[in-house]
């Protein structure tokens, strides 16, 4: 780094942090969430600003999101996964920071030399700025999903990573209220102008908090189990491992029969395209089906970002209580009704409706990824990455809703994210039922075994508790393997026992 200044990190000891430890990390991290969730509020608005401005149509102006999502996420963050593999939390994100701010700067030069003669061009500039801010978001995403739910009590890894991602949606709807304003009114409604400056604010505001991680002590979450020993006594009370109950090392089996995972990589892919879909053509459904003005429809498009925000600070509770497979199952079910009287509805009330559904939209992305990195191990931060990939449904999805509402209606185009619901829920109910239906979160159980909904990740290591016999063969086996260093337990009657 510059200057020669370090890189401060400090490995967590315990497994986790708990209490007053987890602010300070968390609150960084939350910083992150705000940002790109202001970058991804403007994106929405952007898409309909340049077909009035560019003149392009609305399946040209998906390019957007094919470049936010299928360039940057897609192609991306396998990088950005590997980087985190090799460097840890804190590099991937003063890289992601680095790339967030560079294509932000990127916008100014393009607004600034955009003519009416050159519109396509100028479109196909800010398809590039675009593609480096995505590349810098999927780094991000990946370093921050992962670090916020593997730096506390597993147990609570969902809720956890469903209150860092509320502040994702609190900056979400600040970008439409403000490119409102700045985008739609008065002279800016036929101008890039004022597109110059919201991202030069963007730019500085990445600079910002990039300085503040490079400086801050971050905690680092090591990815591999690991355990003190003393010669062949073993000193400690529980056992620090990621076993489950049949004496299998967690994460063990290679990255490509992580099924959970993989499947959960669809799900991703499907309901990141699907909620791409209802936000990229709100505006156009808004103006369409209610009669509403751009600037109307902007506003109403911020009102449904306040909404997926409530639904995200709801879902954080709700969490605590409830088992996340069971609750995703329940708003997938809403969300799928909802969508059906979209697709056929007219006027306001259906305008009403695409809001809500904004509420039940809200604590998939991190269920989803909860989910389906629970219980990776050593492959944690690799399908991190894999999950953040599934980002890129949101450069799939866009696409083919806007040939059908350009070949038919918007309205009809609603369908297309019908379907990605659909098989979100397929995924979210065969995970509830597979894991016992279960409907109150388990707080507590004499054995752990793999988690049950998610957060078991790697680094967080399972505690689990075994009698010293099944251990001891357990253990040993292990450490011939290699893939254990040591074994903590206290005997069965409280002294130490021996192997």
């Amino acid at each position: 780094m510059a200057g020669g200044v370090p890189i401060n990190t400090a490995p967590i000891q315990g497994g986790y942090l708990t209490g007053k430890k987890l602010i300070f990390p968390l609150s960084l991290v939350i910083s992150l969430f705000f940002l790109w969730g202001f970058s991804y509020g403007l994106l929405d608005v952007l898409n309909k600003h340049f077909q009035q401005v560019l003149g392009v149509t609305r399946l040209e102006s998906t390019g957007l999101q094919v470049m936010y999502f299928g360039g940057g996420y897609l192609m991306f963050a396998p990088i950005a996964a590997e980087v985190l593999k090799r460097k840890g939390y804190k590099i991937t994100i003063l890289m992601g920071l680095g790339l967030y701010s560079l294509g932000a700067v990127m916008f100014w030069p393009t607004a600034h030399f955009s003519t009416p003669q050159n519109t396509k061009a100028a479109f196909g500039g800010f398809l590039v700025c675009t593609l480096v801010i995505a590349c810098g978001l999927a780094t991000l995403e990946t370093a921050a999903n992962s670090y916020a739910v593997v730096i506390g009590d597993p147990a609570l890894a969902s809720a956890r990573l469903q209150f860092c991602q509320s502040w994702n949606g609190v900056a979400s709807f600040i970008g439409p209220l403000i490119a409102s304003k700045a985008f739609f009114s008065g002279e800016n409604q036929n101008s890039l102008t004022n597109v110059q400056y919201v991202y030069l604010a963007v730019a500085c505001a990445g600079a910002a908090v990039a300085v503040l991680f490079f400086f801050a002590k971050l905690p680092e979450v090591a990815e591999q189990p690991t355990a003190a020993r003393r010669g062949s006594v073993v000193q400690e009370s529980t056992v620090e491992l990621g076993i489950d109950s049949e004496g299998k090392i967690i994460g063990d089996e290679p990255l490509y029969k992580q099924y959970n995972m993989i499947f959960g990589f669809c799900a991703q892919f499907c309901y990141v395209g699907a909620q791409v879909t209802i936000a990229s053509f709100f505006i156009n459904y808004a103006t369409e089906n209610a009669g509403y003005t751009s600037a109307q429809a902007s506003q109403m498009l911020s009102y449904g970002l306040i909404t997926f925000t409530v639904g995200r600070f709801v879902a954080t509770a709700l969490a605590t209580v409830f088992e996340s497979n069971f609750l995703l199952t329940v708003y997938c079910c809403c969300a799928i009704a909802l969508n059906a009287y979209i697709a056929a509805g007219h006027g306001k009330p259906a305008v009403a409706v695409l809001i809500v559904i904004f509420f039940f939209e809200a604590p998939m992305y991190p269920t989803i990824f909860t989910l389906g990195t629970a219980n990776l191990g050593r492959h944690t931060r690799r399908g991190a990455g894999i999950l953040v990939m599934g980002v890129s449904g949101g450069a799939v999805f866009p696409p083919i809703q806007g040939a059908i509402a350009d070949a038919a209606n918007t309205r009809i185009s609603y369908v297309v994210p019908l379907v990605g619901f659909c098989f979100v829920l397929a995924y979210v109910s065969y995970h509830w039922a597979t894991r016992g239906f279960k409907v109150m979160r388990i707080k507590s159980a004499p054995v752990i075994a793999t988690s049950l909904e998610g957060g078991a990740v790697g680094g967080v290591i399972n505690t689990v508790h075994y009698d010293e016999k099944r251990l001891s063969i357990v253990a040993r086996d292990e450490v011939r393997r290699g893939s254990i260093g040591s074994v903590n337990l206290n005997g069965a009657t409280g002294g130490p026992g021996k192997w």
